[in-house]
């Protein structure tokens, strides 16, 4: 080796040992990657803890499942010997029962909540209607596992108790031949009102038939009457669904049965009712959904519900479904805290009104409801705050009415002037160009009418369906949520009904007077034409009498209190404005000669020659 390479490797040498040197961790950087070292230990034996404590509790679970008695038959796919017995699943807010015969809920009830008649408020109780199965081909015959006798790996009751709890209960159905099984597991965790359930096929694929594409699932509800109002609850007790296109869709059962093939993918089906609803949600979707609603013919029942949801299904080896029950009240928050669209199962309205309730009206209900415990104070200072809000358009309208009542006399005098009928087209002219001069617009009181219209019908969607009116009493009314009533008649009157309610006979006492107002202001105008004034009187009100005679309370009595703020506001605008000058400046206006723009002079040269034409 000559000099010139050992003087080249001792120099690559000095660089190597140079270069580790002057980039060696410092002390704290190694004690950061020790510390790192030791986390990822730590995690690897957690992880392997973990697993073990999984195997152990799989091992200790396979043994809760074993049947000694389970018969090793050709021709059947499953068979458990025994009795069924009764399960009870529960949190804070719900209470299940469960047999394994079929392995199902038999009864949901809502805790917290009571009917109107003072009972435990179940969303449907232990009733052969009541049923929930999958239905599929075997290599012998058709299993539909309601009528299959599951182990289980409780024995009574288990219950999540406390923040951070869940409660389960696992069923499991064993092939009669190899080591293959049907699993349903279901979970609750505590303050939820969704019960998760997950069905598990594993090493089925040599039980089952080939030719399965899909699996049935059947689910049938007998719905029972909750509320007062039968009448009105069964109006909004119905089936709806939400498609993977974003669509939400319910079924029209207006008094008759409905079967309706959905044949889109859906992402939830439910049978909802006024106040509470039962959803059903698959994480992958259902493929086809068949549905039925029809009227109960049993005393205490609404509806009778009815689906058949398409699963697909790729074999029986390790099949596996996540699904998802909610069962629970129909309040907006709770609804949308799940993050699955389930809130649009509350009527909101379309989306001309629907964010208005969405985005303001409940939003100030809610932070009311903080501060304040009596909804019918809560509905008075609701009413308040959004008269105040419409109080420019209000006025705005009073103005319009008084200026076309002022200047009727002068209109009075153009169509004395243009009596006749041909001269129609002058007598038109000579009115646009008065009411243009004077500053006054004929539709300036009718539009700030129609700009309220979307507040007052995103009100009567709101009432009837408000959770939060449910069961909450106000001076007479035991429940704004339902009709209140002063005195139950012996004999139901057609279209008014069987009993009379107070708000709504004091909601149309005040529409009354308000439609005298409105008649004193353009009444007079409109005095030509053949009962108008039967119209503006005494039709809206009477109709009123009759149409919410069985509706929300809440709702009559926040239409009493807006009428009767909108007289109040009338009044207080009739005398704040003095009329002898604004006529006085109307006048003024309209005798002031104006310049006509070239539109406004080629305008009335073409009326002009129109006119001579039709007198030729």
């Amino acid at each position: 080796m000559d000099k010139k390479t050992i003087l080249g490797l001792v120099l690559i040498f000095a660089i190597v040992v140079g270069f580790s040197y002057l980039n060696r961790p410092s002390e704290e950087e190694i004690a950061r990657l020790e510390a790192q070292r030791d986390s990822i230990a730590r995690v690897q034996a957690q992880e392997e803890a973990q697993r073990l404590a999984e195997e152990k509790a799989r091992a200790v679970q396979d043994s809760a499942f074993r049947n000694p008695n389970t018969a090793a038959t050709a021709d059947t796919l499953f068979r458990v010997e025994g009795e069924a017995k009764e399960v009870l699943l529960g949190n804070d807010k719900l209470l299940i029962k469960f047999s394994t015969l079929g392995a199902y809920p038999r009864s949901v009830q809502v805790r917290g909540f009571r009917t109107y008649y003072g009972d435990s408020l179940f969303l449907f109780k232990e009733d052969t209607k009541n049923k929930l199965e999958l239905q599929f081909l075997s290599q012998h015959s058709t299993v539909a596992t309601s009528e299959q006798l599951f182990l289980c790996n409780e024995t009574a009751t288990t219950m999540a108790q406390k923040a951070g709890d869940t409660a389960r209960v696992a069923f499991r159905l064993p092939a009669t031949q190899g080591d293959g099984y049907l699993e349903y597991s279901y979970a609750l965790p505590y303050g939820s009102y969704a019960l998760q359930w997950k069905v598990r096929f594993v090493n089925m694929d040599s039980q089952l038939a080939a030719t399965t594409r899909y699996l049935d699932l059947h689910w049938t509800m007998h719905s029972p009457q909750q509320e007062k109002g039968a009448k009105k609850e069964l109006e909004y007790t119905t089936a709806a669904y939400y498609t993977t296109n974003g669509d939400y869709e319910e079924l029209s059962v207006a008094g008759k049965d409905v079967e309706e093939k959905i044949n889109t993918k859906i992402s939830w089906l439910a049978y909802k009712e006024q106040f509470f609803s039962a959803i059903l949600r698959n994480e992958q979707a259902f493929e086809q959904t068949n549905v039925t609603v029809a009227l109960a013919n049993e005393e205490g029942y609404l509806r009778d519900y009815a689906a058949t949801l398409m699963l697909p299904f790729t074999g029986g080896k390790n099949d596996a479904y996540a699904l998802e029950f909610y069962y629970g009240p129909n309040l907006y928050k709770t609804l949308a805290s799940y993050d699955h669209e389930y809130e649009k199962v509350i009527p909101m309205g379309g989306w001309l009104v629907g964010w208005i309730n969405k985005y303001v009206v409940i939003n100030v209900f809610y932070w009311l409801s903080k501060y304040i415990t009596n909804y019918g104070l809560i509905i008075l200072i609701l009413t308040i705050l959004i008269k105040i809000v419409i109080f420019p358009l209000t006025f705005k309208s009073y103005l319009s009415q008084a200026k076309m009542r002022l200047l009727k006399p002068m209109v009075d005098e153009i169509n004395a002037k243009y009596s006749r009928k041909e001269d129609a087209t002058k007598r038109g002219q000579a009115t646009m160009e008065l009411y243009k001069r004077a500053g006054a617009n004929p539709l300036g009181g009718c539009l700030p009418i129609l700009i309220q219209f979307p507040i007052l019908i995103a009100m009567f969607r709101f009432f009837p369906a408000s959770f939060e009116l449910r069961q909450e009493s106000f001076l007479w009314a035991d429940d704004l949520s339902s009709y209140d009533s002063i005195l139950n008649l012996p004999f139901s009157i057609p279209f008014y009904g069987d009993h009379i309610s107070l708000f709504t006979l004091l909601m149309a006492a005040t529409l009354f007077i308000s439609s005298q107002m409105n008649y004193k202001l353009t009444g007079s105008s409109n005095a030509q034409m053949p009962g108008m004034k039967f119209m503006m009187l005494y039709m809206m009100p009477i109709m009123m009498l009759f149409w919410f005679n069985d509706y929300s309370a809440g709702l009559s009595y926040y239409y009493f209190l807006a009428t009767l703020i909108t007289i109040a506001q009338t009044y207080f605008i009739r005398f704040a404005i003095d009329e002898k000058k604004m006529l006085a400046r109307l006048q003024l206006n309209a005798n002031r000669p104006q310049k006509k723009s070239g539109f406004m002079q080629r305008l009335q040269e073409m009326q002009r020659e129109q006119a001579k034409r039709a007198k030729k």
